[in-house]
């Protein structure tokens, strides 16, 4: 079958969030199907500039059709727009107006799919936000399937988004928490319903059995290791660096307990409270360094526990959830987290925000990491693991099996055969009517809104909280 994905932007570049993740999907689903990604030329969130070229791309087996933007989003602008909208009456102009300014806006690629979405056997959505699916989800709903990736922001409750969530046949939803949260706020019609995610698979190299690993570093009384137990080490102050992680934590001169973020370092992301509790644990604990990997999108303080790793590639990234102590998800809005299901994987524990919803309900039902409320249970919890080699060791086993039961590709693969599948119905019953002819919609291509004050949060203005993925 021939399946199209159709997405903001998408690149080998792009390593978190819902464009990360709908790689991982159409990359799998292409071992099997035709698969083509509709997108924009954009590379970054916060403007839209046009830097892909336009045209026809091939990344890791998936063809990839770039599409031009035709206006950079001026963040400052459009955060005094989402201002005025949240928080005022307004009228549907005015939110289609809202939609154009959050970006990316792309007539071209509104005009392929109102040209050639006849050619696709599915239409598959990833994001509610941005006017790519917006003005997408118009042209065949009995033809398209949503992944929303949703959490409670402001801009979901715009007028425009009761549309978009009672418009496609399919949803694939990322957790039950994001779906009972859709259900209650919209009143969805789609005939096919799966809650999905993302699978999750480690290269070769970072494959471990997590009992082996476990049973093969258990300490004695005279064992040096005893900062190093089970399925992740470097636990303890001076404690011998074990095989896992000793690349990345060499390569970065990092020793002794290691806290590691990674992600969008930005407000939005909960950065800025993440550090300011990590400064209280290192005054009190001084124990532990607190790494951040991912893009810098605000300051980071110049201070001897925090350490900037930047931009890192797949292979690195998995090398620093190995070295890591205990794996950080500051994120108060998630409508997944692959940073907490790599960890798991991996048998690294999770801290993680408990105003996340999701990633709160990932760790109560794994067993597989904690999480805090505010600053004393954030220092306590995370003393906590790091002190006790042995809870970590039980919380990584937790979290392995709770990857391979719940996110193994075949199990998220098996979904989504079967919601393409459902729709086969629909297509064979408009096949043959060619390619070309419109099905509503308005022309162009527009936004989920990222970036809040300083472009780092997905739905803009005061709320400095929303997600960009």
């Amino acid at each position: 079958m021939k399946i199209a994905f159709i997405i903001q932007r998408y690149g080998g570049e792009i390593l978190g969030g819902s464009e990360y993740h709908c790689r991982l999907i159409a990359e799998r689903l292409a071992g099997r199907h035709q698969v083509e990604v509709l997108t924009t030329c954009a590379r970054d969130y916060v403007t839209w500039k046009n830097e892909y070229p336009e045209g026809e791309d091939r990344i890791r087996g998936v063809t990839v059709r770039r599409f031009a933007n035709d206006r950079e989003r001026d963040i400052a602008s459009f955060n005094e727009y989402s201002d005025w909208i949240f928080h005022n009456d307004h009228s549907p102009a005015d939110e289609a107006e809202w939609l154009k300014r959050q970006g990316p806006w792309s007539p071209g690629l509104q005009s392929y799919l109102e040209q050639h979405h006849r050619s696709y056997d599915a239409l598959i959505f990833f994001t509610y936000l941005y006017a790519p699916t917006v003005l997408g989800l118009r042209v065949d709903p009995a033809r398209s399937i949503l992944v929303p990736t949703a959490h409670d922001e402001p801009a979901i409750r715009l007028g425009i988004y009761r549309d978009v969530f009672s418009a496609p046949a399919g949803i694939a939803y990322n957790t039950t928490v994001e779906r009972g949260f859709l259900k209650q706020l919209f009143s969805t019609t789609a005939k096919l319903e799966e809650t999905v995610g993302c699978g999750v698979e480690l290269p070769p190299s970072q494959r471990h059995d997590v009992t082996t690993t476990a049973q093969s570093t258990e300490p004695s009384d005279h064992d040096d290791r005893s900062g190093e137990v089970g399925p992740n080490g470097n636990g303890a102050v001076g404690a011998r660096l074990s095989s896992r992680g000793a690349v990345f934590r060499r390569r970065h001169r990092l020793y002794g307990p290691l806290v590691l973020y990674g992600g969008r370092i930005d407000p939005g992301k909960g950065c800025e409270e993440l550090i300011d509790y990590f400064n209280t644990y290192a005054e009190s604990e001084g124990d532990a360094s607190l790494v951040l990997m991912g893009m810098k999108l605000m300051p980071i303080p110049d201070a001897p526990h925090i350490r900037f790793a930047g931009l890192l590639s797949e292979t690195e990234r998995f090398e620093a959830l190995e070295a890591a102590t205990v794996v950080v998800v500051p994120s108060p809005f998630e409508s997944l987290s692959l940073l907490a299901l790599e960890s798991f994987s991996i048998g690294t524990p999770v801290l993680a925000n408990a105003r996340s919803e999701v990633v709160m309900d990932h760790c109560q039902r794994s067993n597989g990491g904690l999480y805090y409320a505010n600053r004393d249970e954030f220092r306590e919890c995370l003393r906590l693991l790091v002190q006790d080699a042995h809870l970590r060791a039980a919380l990584g086993r937790n979290g392995r099996d709770y990857v391979r039961t719940n996110y193994r590709w075949d199990v998220i693969m098996g979904k989504y055969d079967r919601l393409i599948a459902g729709l086969q119905p629909a297509r064979s019953q408009t096949r043959g009517r060619g390619n070309s002819g419109r099905s509503g919609g308005n022309r162009g291509s527009g936004s989920r809104s990222d970036g809040n004050r300083s472009g780092s949060s997905r739905s803009g203005g005061r709320r400095r909280s929303g997600r960009k993925n």
